[in-house]
C-alpha cells in the first residue's frame, strides 16, 4: 500500500462513508453500468464499496452483475428487515441493496418509517468506505433532496444533444438549492478523446455561465463492444475484460477522483449525509402532514 492510499484510508477511517450520488439527465446514457463498474473500480484500491440501487421501478444494477435479491429497501422498511438482511455481497467485491419501488413510494412513508430507514442506512457508514446511490434519470422532488444530500454527485452524459440538455437540466434544479455537493460529469459512449473532452467543456462552460456551478470533469468512456458483450453476459466489463478500452478509462476516472480528493480540500469533507437526510426526511413528513390536513379541511 502506498504512501497515498494509506492516507485515504486513514481520511475514511476518521469519517463516517463517504457518499456518492450518480445521476444523468435521461436515461439510456449507460449511467448505471457506469455506477456499478466505478464503483468495482474503487474497490480494487482497497476501499470498501456498497451500491444502493435507487432507480425507482427501473433499477437493473442487479441485471448488470448477474445477481438476485430475495428483499430490497422496500422490504427493509415495512417487514422492519435488518439493512444486512436486504445486502448481497457479491463476487466482484463490491455490495449491493436493490431498490424496489422504494425511492418512488418514500412520500407516504411514516415518520417511523423515515427514521428506521435512516437507521438502518446509517449502519453502513462504519462498514464501507464509499456509498454509492445509483439514482434514475432525470429530477424528481425525492431524488434531487438526495442528490444535494450526497458529498459527491456524479452526473453522466453523452455526446448527443439531448443528454447534454437534460444534464443540463438537471443541474438547473440543482441550481436552485442553498448547499451543493462538489459536482462532477463524465462522459460516456464517446467516439473520440476529442468529442469527449469537447462534451464535457460544453457542458462545464454553460454551467459555470448561466448557474455558477463548478463542474469538474472526471474523464470519458469510450464506445466499446466489450461494454454490450459483458452487459449480454450479466458481467461487468471491468471484469469481464480489464484492459478493454472502456475498463482503462474507468479505472483512469477512479484515479482521477481520488487524486482530486488527496491533493483538494473540499466543502464537501464535511458535509454529514445522515444528518442532512434526517433532516430532509423530517421536513419531508411536515409537507405531507400539511397536505393531508389542508385536504381533511
Amino acid at each position: 500500500m502506498d504512501q497515498a492510499e494509506s492516507l485515504r484510508r486513514l481520511m475514511n477511517q476518521s469519517s463516517e462513508a463517504r457518499v456518492i450520488a450518480v445521476a444523468s439527465g435521461k436515461g439510456g446514457v449507460g449511467k448505471s453500468n457506469l455506477c456499478v463498474n466505478i464503483a468495482i473500480s474503487l474497490q480494487t484500491t482497497g476501499e470498501r464499496t456498497v451500491i444502493l440501487d435507487m432507480d425507482s421501478g427501473m433499477g437493473n444494477v442487479d441485471v448488470i452483475m448477474g445477481v438476485q435479491q430475495a428483499h430490497h429497501l422496500l422490504d427493509m422498511i415495512k417487514l422492519r428487515l435488518p439493512v444486512w438482511d436486504v445486502i448481497e455481497t457479491t463476487s466482484y467485491g463490491i455490495s449491493y441493496i436493490a431498490g424496489g419501488t422504494g425511492l418512488s413510494e418514500m412520500a407516504s412513508f411514516s415518520q417511523e418509517d423515515l427514521s428506521y430507514f435512516q437507521q438502518q442506512l446509517q449502519t453502513l457508514a462504519g462498514h464501507f468506505d464509499y456509498i454509492f446511490l445509483d439514482l434514475g434519470a432525470g429530477v424528481t422532488e425525492e431524488s434531487l433532496e438526495l442528490l444535494s444530500s450526497a458529498n459527491d454527485l456524479f452526473i453522466v452524459t453523452t455526446p448527443e444533444p439531448t443528454a447534454l440538455t437534460d444534464a443540463y437540466s438537471l443541474l438547473k434544479q440543482l441550481a436552485l438549492l442553498p448547499d451543493l455537493p462538489q459536482i462532477y460529469a463524465i462522459a460516456n459512449q464517446t467516439d473520440s478523446s476529442r468529442e469527449g473532452e469537447l462534451t464535457l467543456s460544453n457542458l462545464s462552460h454553460v454551467t459555470k455561465r448561466f448557474l455558477n456551478i463548478e463542474l469538474h470533469k472526471l474523464g470519458m468512456v469510450p464506445h466499446d463492444r466489450t461494454v454490450s458483450k459483458a452487459v449480454k453476459s450479466q458481467v461487468p466489463y471491468t471484469v469481464f475484460q480489464k484492459q478493454a478500452k472502456a475498463s482503462v478509462a474507468t479505472k483512469q476516472i477512479v484515479d482521477s477522483y481520488l487524486s482530486f480528493r488527496g491533493t483538494r480540500e473540499t466543502e464537501s469533507e464535511s458535509r454529514p449525509f445522515f444528518t442532512r437526510l434526517g433532516k430532509w426526511f423530517n421536513s419531508s413528513k411536515r409537507r405531507n402532514n400539511q397536505l393531508t390536513n389542508k385536504k381533511n379541511r
